[in-house]
C-alpha cells in the first residue's frame, strides 16, 4: 500500500471547489452588510450571493461558492476580532435552539487558534449537531424526519420555517454533492486537516446563529414549541467490551505505530495524533469522531489496493458514488465482482466492523455520531476504548514495515489476540443465542420457587389432569430422544432426556458453535426473525409463570385465596410439570435449527414454505401460551390441549425429515 505517495484524497475538481474556488474573489467584504447593529444576521444580504442557473433556476454552486468566499472571510475575521465574552453576549442566545450551546462556543475558541485538525473536528461536530437540530425543527411540521442531511435540507418543511433562499445558502456548504459538501467530505475521511479552510467553519457558526434568529420569529408567530428528541443512550455497555482497557503505555506505543504504519496516509497523520491525544484527555467523543473517518480512509486504501481500483481512493464526482464503509464492507463491488477486502481483513475484523457500524441492534456508532443522535459530553469511555484498540490492531496488521516487535509487545499482543478471536455480538444469529440462554436461565429458576406440598394438590376434588401432564411429559421425552442424534454426545442422557441441567449444558454448547454471520442470505434472515420471536414468547411465558407462582404461593400462605383461585393455583402447579420441559424442548429445537440455519438455502421453494409454515405454527403456540398463562387469563387446562397439538405437529415434521438439523446429517 503506497500510503506515502498519496498527497490528497480529493479529486481535482473537488479539491478546486473546496481549496481554491472560494478564494478567487479578492474583494474585502464589509461585515456590516450582513450583520445589523443589534447583532442580527441580515439574511437578504447573505442570500443575494447565491447564484442560480438560467436553465432551470436551480442553484449554481460554482458561482455561489465563488461569490460567498469573501463573505466567509469577513465573518472569520469578525469572529477573530471578538473576545470570548463579546461573542457570548452577542451570539450565545441564538445557539440555544440547537440544544448544545456549549459546542458552538467551543468552535469559536477553536477558530481563534486555527489548529487544522481541531477546526476540522469542530466542523464535524457542528454539522452533526446542526443536522439534529434541523431535524427537530422539521418535526414541528413533518412526521418522519429524513435520514439523509441532503433530503432534510431540500425538504419543504424547512423551507416553510426558514425560507427557500436560506436553505439554498446552507446547501452551498453542506448536504449537496455539487456544493462544498463539507460534512460528507470530512465524515468520510476524504479531507486532510489542511484542506478545510477555517473560514467555512466560521461561516457555518454564523449561519447557525442566523437560523436561531429566524426560528425564534417563526415560533413566536405560530406559537409552536420546539421539542428536542432525546439522545440515544448506549445500553448494556458490557456487550461492547471486547478489548482490555488501554493504558498510557499502550497509547504511547500507538503514537509510534501511527508514524510507521502504512495504514495511515501521511497527510492524515495530524488526525490520528489528535484522536489519541483526545483519548488521553478523556475527550472520548472527540477521539472517536476523529478516528472513524481515519479507519475509513485506511480501509479505503486497502480496498482500492486489493480490488485494483486506485481511482476510488479519491472523492467521486457528484455523479458517481463515494467509496464509503457501506461499499467496502459489502460482499460484491458495484460491477458484481467479489470484493477482496473481506478476505484480507478476515472474518473477525469484518464482524467487528459490522457490529459496531452496521447491525441494526449494534451501537451504529458512525451513523449516530454523524447525525447528532448522541450526547457528546456523556460519550462512554468503553466505546472509545474499543474503537482505538481495534484501530491499533489494524495499524499493526497492515503495514509495509516489519512491525513484528510491536505485535509481540506485551501490551499490544493481548489486543491482537482479542481481535483475532472476535465473534459477532449484534448479528441476529448472535442475538438469538443470547435470547435462548437468557430464557433457559429463567426456566432454570422454576424449581427454586416455593410451592404448596404435593398432597394438597391431590386432595382437591375435580382436579384432573395429573395423568394428562404425565402423558405430555412422556411425549416430550420421546421427541427429545429422537433429536439426540443431532446433539453433541456429551450433552445427552438416554435415562433422563428432559433433565434441566443437561438441557442447559446442551444449549450452552450449541450456542458456542461458530455460525457464519457475514452476508446472511434473505431466507436465513427470514427464518431467524421467526426463531427469535419464538424465543421471546418462551421467555415471556417463563417470566409470567414465575411471577404468578410467587404471588399465588404468598396468597395461599396468607389464606387470602378464594376457593376458585385455590383450584386455579393448583392447576397452574400441575401445568408447570409439563410446561418446563415443553419450553426447554422448544429452546433445544430452535437452537439445533439455528446451528444448521444456512441449510435453509438448500430447500426448494415448496419445502421452504412448508418449513416456514411449521415454524410459524410453533410461534402461534408460544403466543397462545403467553395469553393463557397471563395473570388476566389464567387458563391452565387449555395450555394442556394447546401443548398436545403442538407436540403432534413437531412429531409430524420430525417424521417427515423437514427440519434443518435433519438436512445436516
Amino acid at each position: 500500500m503506497a500510503s506515502d505517495s498519496v498527497t490528497t484524497c480529493l479529486s481535482p475538481p473537488v479539491h478546486y471547489v473546496i481549496c481554491k474556488l472560494g478564494f478567487e474573489k479578492k474583494d474585502t467584504y464589509d461585515i456590516n452588510n450582513i450583520l445589523s447593529e443589534n447583532g442580527e444576521v441580515c439574511w437578504q444580504a447573505v442570500t443575494e450571493h447565491v447564484c442560480y442557473l438560467e436553465s432551470d433556476q436551480s442553484v449554481d454552486y460554482i458561482k455561489s461558492i465563488r461569490s460567498l468566499g469573501p463573505v466567509c472571510e469577513s465573518v472569520n475575521l469578525h469572529f477573530k476580532s471578538l473576545t470570548k465574552e463579546q461573542f457570548v453576549i452577542q451570539y450565545a442566545l441564538w445557539f440555544r435552539w440547537t440544544n448544545y450551546t456549549e459546542l458552538f462556543l467551543e468552535v469559536f475558541d477553536v477558530l481563534q487558534h486555527t489548529q487544522t485538525a481541531e477546526v476540522a473536528l469542530g466542523l464535524m461536530k457542528l454539522t452533526s449537531c446542526l443536522e439534529r437540530a434541523l431535524g427537530d425543527v422539521y418535526l414541528l411540521i413533518g412526521k418522519d424526519c429524513p435520514f439523509l442531511l441532503r433530503d432534510l435540507l431540500a425538504s419543504e418543511q424547512l423551507a416553510v420555517v426558514f425560507g427557500q433562499a436560506v436553505m439554498n445558502v446552507l446547501r452551498v456548504f453542506i448536504g449537496s454533492p455539487y456544493g462544498l459538501n463539507l460534512r460528507n467530505v470530512l465524515w468520510h475521511g476524504f479531507a486532510s486537516p489542511q484542506e478545510i479552510p477555517a473560514k467555512y467553519c466560521a461561516m457555518l457558526l454564523f449561519l447557525t446563529a442566523g437560523l436561531g434568529q429566524l426560528l425564534q420569529a417563526y415560533l413566536l408567530q405560530t406559537k409552536c414549541i420546539l421539542v428536542h428528541r432525546p439522545y440515544v443512550i448506549f445500553v448494556s455497555l458490557e456487550e461492547l467490551d471486547v478489548f482490555p482497557v488501554l493504558n498510557h503505555e499502550t497509547l504511547s506505543i500507538a503514537e509510534e505505530l501511527v508514524k510507521l504504519s502504512s495504514f495511515v496516509l501521511k497527510t492524515m497523520l495530524p488526525f490520528w495524533i489528535a484522536a489519541l491525544t483526545a483519548f488521553k484527555q478523556s475527550r472520548y467523543a472527540d477521539c472517536v469522531i476523529l478516528l472513524l473517518p481515519q479507519l475509513e480512509v485506511g480501509l479505503r486504501l486497502l480496498f482500492t489496493t486489493m480490488n485494483k481500483c486506485p481511482n476510488r481512493l479519491l472523492t467521486a464526482e457528484p455523479s458517481a458514488l463515494y467509496t464509503t464503509f457501506d461499499e467496502m464492507l459489502a460482499k460484491h463491488l458495484d460491477n458484481e465482482e467479489v470484493n477482496q477486502l473481506p478476505a484480507v481483513l478476515e472474518e473477525p475484523a469484518m464482524e467487528f466492523l459490522w457490529d459496531f457500524l452496521n447491525h441494526q441492534e449494534g451501537p451504529r456508532i458512525r451513523d449516530r455520531l454523524s447525525h447528532g443522535e448522541i450526547n457528546l459530553e456523556a460519550f462512554p469511555r468503553e466505546v472509545a476504548n474499543q474503537i482505538v484498540a481495534f484501530a491499533i490492531t489494524l495499524l499493526c496488521r497492515f503495514s509495509d514495515e516489519d512491525l513484528f516487535a510491536f505485535k509481540e509487545h506485551m501490551v499490544i499482543k493481548p489486543l491482537m489476540n482479542c481481535a483475532s478471536c472476535y465473534r459477532s455480538r449484534f448479528h441476529p444469529i448472535s442475538r438469538l443465542k443470547k435470547q435462548v440462554l437468557e430464557c433457559m436461565k429463567s426456566i432454570h429458576l422454576w424449581p427454586e420457587l416455593p410451592t404448596v406440598p404435593e398432597e394438597h394438590i391431590q386432595t382437591i376434588k375435580g382436579l384432573e389432569g395429573n395423568a394428562e401432564a404425565s402423558t405430555l411429559i412422556l411425549v416430550i421425552s420421546e421427541i427429545i430422544s429422537q433429536l439426540q442424534q443431532y446433539m453433541p454426545r456429551n450433552c445427552c442422557s438416554s435415562d433422563d432426556p428432559i433433565n434441566s441441567v443437561l438441557t442447559e449444558r446442551l444449549l450452552i454448547e450449541l450456542c458456542d458453535m461458530r455460525i457464519c454471520t457475514l452476508y446472511s442470505p434473505r431466507p436465513v434472515l427470514e427464518i431467524l426473525v421467526v426463531l427469535r420471536k419464538i424465543s421471546t414468547q418462551c421467555h415471556q411465558v417463563s417470566e409470567q409463570v414465575f411471577a404468578s407462582t410467587e404471588l399465588r404461593y404468598k396468597q395461599w400462605m396468607d389464606k387470602t385465596l378464594r376457593s376458585r383461585q385455590r383450584h386455579n393455583y393448583l392447576r397452574m402447579l400441575n401445568s408447570m410439570k409439563f410446561l418446563s420441559p415443553m419450553l426447554r424442548l422448544i429452546l433445544v429445537l430452535i437452537t439445533l435449527e439455528l446451528v444448521s440455519v444456512h441449510l435453509v438455502c438448500k430447500k426448494n421453494p415448496f419445502d421452504y414454505q412448508q418449513y416456514l409454515k411449521f415454524l410459524k405454527s410453533v410461534l402461534q403456540y408460544t403466543e397462545n401460551l403467553v395469553t393463557y398463562t397471563s395473570p388476566e387469563k389464567n387458563k391452565w387446562d387449555e395450555t394442556m390441549e394447546l401443548t398436545n397439538k403442538a407436540l403432534m405437529k413437531i412429531r409430524k415434521i420430525s417424521d417427515r425429515k423437514l427440519m434443518l438439523m435433519q438436512l445436516a446429517m
